[in-house]
């Protein structure tokens, strides 16, 4: 629909009994926001703060995290407004920045994982060279690469999406992605190759880049001490998880477009849901458990906070 000042409007059909349950909807929604927000905060003031955290390794952490918070924040305030809202729509250049930050976000985190394998190989199988290598000069430039190559690949794609026209002004999503496409008057051909073309270097190479780079550190802790084992074990076992996570659910994002219209539309909203929730709280849980240095410092802050606590008391 559009209105007399020719600004094009969306409708984000994809909730489900909203008038019904839109205060529970908002109360659950607003307090992921807030552990999402509070998790991944506390861990990056702790990388921050604490010098012996100022290594590449916890650099990188504290960047992914940083993604976390910028992209929950890019789809929960327009999502919580929406619950409370008795129409769902967002202006179609609004639509197209959402998209644009989203998978600008998401798709850094895999070029972040890239530069941690990198790290890691670097640490564990070239350990005279690590502070040559890995120099603060260095860990700038990956950190620039990570967000600005995406940004420039999806850019691209949302200025071939903004000149398309439209047939279609409905979504059956909660937050905007590329079912952007379904929206199209006519399928477009570049949008799709530009998209495919994306996916392959901003996912498909750093991951076989990161696959290579863990295998060459197993065969190498294979052949040495228990305790470089101990040492992969510890900081490599957390990343890989989180790459396992991120792959699986730029899969799921995948498969759930093109088979938007036969799932139904609890599912649909389901699947969305997980979207948008998995990595934020998954990342700060994995490396705030299992990376042992930031666990020794968040035992130390909770320790602290229960002794205020009591004394209050």
């Amino acid at each position: 629909m559009e209105d007399k000042f020719n600004v094009t409007y969306i409708t984000l059909g994809g909730h489900v009994e909203l008038q019904k349950y839109r205060y529970l909807y908002f109360v659950v929604t607003f307090a992921f926001y807030i552990l999402i927000i509070c998790c991944n905060s506390t861990i990056v003031c702790l990388i921050v703060i604490h010098k012996n955290l100022h290594e590449p390794m916890y650099i990188f952490i504290a960047a992914l995290l940083i993604n976390s918070i910028l992209y929950t924040t890019t789809i929960f305030p327009k999502l919580l407004t929406d619950f409370l809202s008795e129409t769902q729509v967002i202006t179609y250049q609004a639509c197209l920045f959402q998209a644009f930050i989203y998978y600008t976000l998401f798709f850094s985190e895999f070029i972040l994982l890239a530069a941690m394998a990198y790290d890691r190989y670097v640490s564990i199988c070239k350990p005279l060279q690590y502070p040559t290598i890995m120099s603060t000069k260095t860990v700038s430039i990956l950190l620039s690469l990570g967000w600005l190559v995406p940004a420039c690949e999806v850019v691209g794609t949302t200025t071939i999406s903004s000149y398309q026209r439209l047939c279609s002004f409905n979504m059956n999503v909660i937050f905007c992605n590329t079912s952007i496409y379904k929206l199209f008057c006519v399928p477009s051909k570049v949008a799709t190759i530009y998209g495919a073309f994306g996916f392959v270097y901003l996912v498909v190479f750093p991951v076989f880049f990161i696959v290579f780079s863990y295998t060459r550190i197993f065969i190498i802790c294979y052949h040495s001490s228990s305790e470089v084992k101990r040492k992969a074990a510890q900081t490599c076992v957390p990343h890989l998880l989180v790459l396992i996570n991120n792959f699986i659910l730029i899969t799921y994002d995948v498969i759930t477009v093109r088979l938007e219209s036969d799932l139904p539309k609890i599912a649909r909203l389901v699947t969305s849901l997980q979207l948008v929730l998995y990595t934020p709280l998954f990342n700060p849980i994995i490396y705030g458990l299992k990376m042992k240095e930031i666990y020794k410092h968040l035992k130390r802050l909770l320790r602290l906070y229960n002794n205020n606590t009591c004394c209050l008391h």
